[in-house]
C-alpha cells in the first residue's frame, strides 16, 4: 500500500520498523460486548434469570456456544441445548425487557479507555464491530460516549452488508474496508489488522479473515479453554496489552 509519509496511517508503518514489531500492524477492530464493556456479565445474569424460570441453568459451556453470534442464532441454539420449555421468540422478549433495564448502565472494562485513548492519540485506524444489532448498541453506548466517539468506524451484526455473522469473517471485512473508505486509503493487508475479541467463535472470525487476533477471555470461557488454537496473543486483561509487539506506538507512561 503506498500512502505519502505525512499521512497518519503510514505513521504506523514508520512505527513498525522503529520497534521491530513481531506483527506489524495497521488497523485496529475491536468486539464489544466483554471486551470493551462489562456487558457479558450482564448477558449471563439476565439468561440465567430467564432461564431459571424454566428450571433450567446457564453454565458458560453452553455460554461459550452462543457468545459471538447474531442473536436469532444465539437464541435458537441456547433454547435447543438448555432445554428450556420457551421459543427462542419468547425468549429474546424477556432478554430485551431485562436489557432495557440495565444496559445503560454497563461500564468499559479495564484497560480500554487507555488503550483506545491511546490509539485515537497516535491516529491509529479503529473500528468496533459487534454481532450486537444497532439499537442495543445504542442503549449500551448511550452513557459510554468518552469511549465510543473515539471510533473512526461502528458496525453492527444488523448491517445489511454482513451477509453471515460469526465465526465467518464477514464483520470484519466490513469494518476493514470501511476504516479503508474512512482514512482514504487502498488494500491494507488482511493481515495487517490486529482483532480484538473475547469469545472463541470471535477469535474464528478473526482467524476465517486471516487477520492477527488478541484474544482476552473472561476467566471462567478461558479456563474452558486453556488452550486455543488461532490466537496470535491471549491476555487476561487488556491492561496488560504492549502495543510494541504489534508495532504500535508505546504507552507514553509506561
Amino acid at each position: 500500500m503506498a500512502i505519502p509519509s505525512s499521512d497518519p496511517v503510514a505513521q504506523v508503518a514508520v512505527a513498525t520498523v522503529a520497534t521491530q514489531a513481531v506483527h506489524p500492524i495497521t488497523f485496529c477492530i475491536f468486539d464489544m460486548d466483554g471486551l470493551l464493556i462489562n456487558t457479558e456479565t450482564l448477558y449471563t445474569q439476565i439468561t440465567s434469570e430467564i432461564l431459571a424460570r424454566y428450571g433450567k441453568t446457564y453454565d458458560y459451556e453452553l455460554k461459550a456456544k452462543v457468545m459471538g453470534l447474531r442473536e436469532n442464532e444465539s437464541a435458537r441454539i441456547l433454547v435447543t441445548e438448555s432445554g428450556a420449555d420457551l421459543a427462542p421468540e419468547e425468549y429474546l422478549r424477556q432478554r430485551h425487557i431485562l436489557q432495557q433495564e440495565r444496559f445503560p448502565f454497563c461500564k468499559p472494562l479495564p484497560g480500554v479507555m487507555r488503550l483506545v485513548r491511546h490509539l485515537k492519540k497516535h491516529n491509529i485506524p479503529i473500528a468496533v464491530a459487534t454481532s450486537s444489532h444497532r439499537v442495543n448498541f445504542e442503549l449500551k453506548s448511550r452513557n459510554n460516549q468518552d469511549l465510543f466517539q473515539l471510533f473512526d468506524v461502528i458496525v453492527c451484526g444488523d448491517d445489511p452488508a454482513i451477509k453471515r455473522g460469526k465465526p465467518n469473517p464477514d464483520i470484519f471485512y466490513i469494518a476493514k474496508e470501511r476504516l479503508e473508505k474512512h482514512w482514504g486509503v487502498q488494500d491494507v493487508l488482511d493481515e495487517h489488522c490486529l482483532v480484538f475479541e473475547d469469545s472463541p467463535i470471535g477469535v474464528q472470525a478473526g482467524v476465517n479473515a486471516s487477520m492477527k487476533v488478541l484474544w482476552v477471555p473472561d476467566e471462567n470461557i478461558g479456563r474452558l479453554y486453556p488452550t486455543l488454537e488461532g490466537p496470535t496473543q491471549r491476555l487476561e486483561s487488556l491492561e496488560l496489552f504492549d502495543p510494541i509487539f504489534f508495532g504500535l506506538p508505546a504507552f507514553e507512561d509506561d
